[in-house]
């Protein structure tokens, strides 16, 4: 990371939602006042975004209101980019720590994003096994689980869409000795596009917490 990455990838994907409904609202709408308004509103949640951002990279946000068409969309979010926060790329140490009991446990050798990217996840595709490295409330944890694809569309817990979905199932032990709990939530089949479609990182956390 450095000096001028401030946000991160689900807080990127928010401002991209408010751009959109900026584009949309100016083809749609003709009254200036509602227009106005709109881009008050847009405003407003992009900055209560951050608790903490330079006067620079606020004027820089600001921008969101000279939005109109497509076109100045397109730059003023290839802009916001470049000050995504990626997210931090485990080492072969760090995934031991993590998945202790997974012997041999490597990155897919497929180019990953981490730009864009709130966590990360890769299968296993023999093992029907997937895994999920993501934030929690006492930092990064990792998640492996079973999964199995479905063929109707559900709730994903981690994005909150509608969308093609997976049953992600995990073990852990009991209160008595020798005893397992199975707990199991629909989450997107395709976590790139999960991550493409993150706004908040608020159902994340949730869905870790629930099935740690």
């Amino acid at each position: 990371m450095n000096n001028e990455q401030f946000m991160r990838n689900d807080q990127y994907n928010f401002i991209k939602r408010q751009v959109r409904q900026l584009v949309n609202g100016h083809s749609t709408v003709n009254d200036e006042r509602v227009i106005g308004a709109l881009e008050s509103l847009s405003i407003e949640r992009v900055v209560d975004l951050f608790t903490d951002i330079t006067d620079e990279h606020k004027e820089m946000l600001n921008k969101i209101v000279e939005i109109v068409g497509k076109e100045e969309a397109e730059q003023f979010l290839h802009e916001l980019e470049s000050y995504i926060i990626p997210f931090s790329k485990p080492s072969e140490q760090k995934l031991k720590k993590l998945f202790p009991k997974v012997k041999k446990l490597k990155l897919p050798t497929k180019s990953l994003d981490y730009h864009k990217m709130s966590f990360l996840s890769f299968d296993d595709i023999g093992m029907k096994k997937r895994f999920i490295i993501a934030p929690s409330s006492k930092g990064m944890i990792g998640l492996s689980g079973t999964y199995e694809e479905t063929n109707s569309k559900q709730i994903c817990a981690i994005c909150n869409r509608l969308t093609n979905v997976c049953m992600f199932m995990t073990k852990t032990k009991g209160e008595g000795i020798g005893t397992y709990t199975k707990k199991g939530n629909y989450i997107c089949q395709d976590t790139t596009d999960c991550n493409h479609h993150l706004v908040t990182l608020d159902k994340l956390v949730e869905f870790v917490e629930n099935v740690r």
